[in-house]
């Protein structure tokens, strides 16, 4: 898939700086001059416009899921901030004043609700379930994630997809897809541009077939003969975002359910080496692709654990102590749940719908598949660990 952009007229080297007083258009997100020679707009003057319609399709997805329960705040945004860039007298907007501010909604919100993530995984419960539990799901994560991400190369998806896709199917749907965007350190227009729309195809995708689950899964409790803690495991291991989860466990009862959210909370304890480990990889590749290439001075290599990595893992030691109140929890929770849904809607106003039809065959099946793995790899995995 690839967004709309203007090529080169030399690849490989930088487009050369406009004469004075011709003017070419600066990349979103950046500060140009204006043509009348008055100063650049500052941060927040640039940024607001974007930031200001984030806020309005976080309004409206609360709304649609207030409407309609089954359709999770987090898809409604997505499917809210796609719409934005295609319906006429807004995407004119979101391709121009808006650019900077969605821009930064998708990137500086998406790794806040990250951090915040930290604070609903506690070591101790974690540990409570025993090592069988946890070397079952970590089994799970790791057929997940690599056998979706070479399907996703075997079909021929573009740019970052692959590796998105395994991700938020393998952790916890789109805070895991968020959380790898932002260890890939792409920071040129064109290659962030690919990267938001890449995000945003995979989180749509990811958080369909959750929402499906929670109707179908039920369906199949008692035709495996599962048991209630049995399905609450399997639905754990196997559910991608946590409020999906939840949604789909309390169908066969507490004791489902508690056992359901645990399991999850073990996926997301994954997060941070997963992180880690595309972060190296992807930090070996530039250093391969580049080898023999002088760099410019000041060029900064990703870093091997990201710093709102670093602070989500923070987050977790904090919540393991105990110290925390209920209160602050929730109200964590709440702040999490609304920095990701204006983060998902400025990545889904990323997203040029003709070019996403190209693959979208390809990608559904995709997703298709990365379903029925998790299921199945899970299901003898849960048998064998109750």
């Amino acid at each position: 898939m690839s967004t709309e952009r203007t090529e080169s007229p030399n690849p490989g080297r930088p487009p050369a700086k406009p004469s004075s007083g011709a003017g070419a258009p600066a990349p979103a997100g950046t500060a140009s001059a204006p043509a009348d020679g008055s100063p650049a707009p500052g941060p927040v003057r640039r940024n607001a416009p974007g930031l200001a319609l984030a806020v309005v399709g976080l309004g409206l997805a609360e709304a649609v899921h207030a409407l309609l329960p089954a359709v999770p705040m987090l898809t409604a945004a997505v499917v809210l901030g796609v719409a934005a860039a295609h319906v006429p007298g807004v995407h004119a907007f979101v391709r121009g004043r808006g650019r900077a501010g969605l821009s930064t909604a998708g990137k500086r919100l998406m790794r806040a609700g990250i951090v915040l993530l930290g604070l609903k995984l506690s070591v101790g419960d974690v540990l409570g379930l025993g090592w069988a539990t946890v070397t079952m799901v970590l089994g799970v994560v790791l057929a997940t994630f690599f056998g979706t991400w070479w399907l996703g190369r075997k079909l021929g998806l573009p740019g970052d997809q692959p590796l998105l896709i395994a991700t938020g199917y393998s952790i916890c749907g789109a805070s895991a897809i968020g959380a790898v965007s932002g260890a890939l350190g792409k920071d040129e227009d064109e290659d962030a541009g690919q990267l938001a729309a890449d995000v945003a195809t995979s989180v749509a995708l990811v958080t369909l077939c959750g929402t499906l689950a929670i109707a179908v899964l039920p369906l199949l409790h008692h035709p495996l003969g599962l048991d209630d803690v049995q399905f609450g495991r399997w639905v754990g291991a196997g559910v991608h975002d946590v409020g999906q989860v939840v949604a789909t466990a309390q169908t066969a009862g507490p004791a489902a359910l508690g056992e359901a959210v645990m399991v999850k909370l073990i996926r997301v304890a994954m997060l941070a080496p997963l992180v880690a480990g595309v972060a190296v990889a992807h930090r070996r590749r530039r250093a391969h692709d580049a080898a023999g290439v002088p760099q410019p001075a000041g060029t900064k290599r990703p870093a091997v654990l990201p710093l709102f990595v670093i602070a989500f893992l923070a987050m977790t030691a904090l919540r393991s102590t105990g110290l925390l109140p209920t209160g602050v929890l929730d109200a964590a929770d709440t702040t999490q749940q609304l920095l990701l849904a204006m983060a998902l809607f400025g990545l889904g106003s990323a997203v040029h719908l003709p070019s996403l039809a190209r693959s979208g065959a390809r990608t559904a099946l995709l997703g298709l598949a990365s379903w029925a793995v998790v299921a199945s790899v899970s299901y003898p995995g849960v048998l064998l660990t109750t």
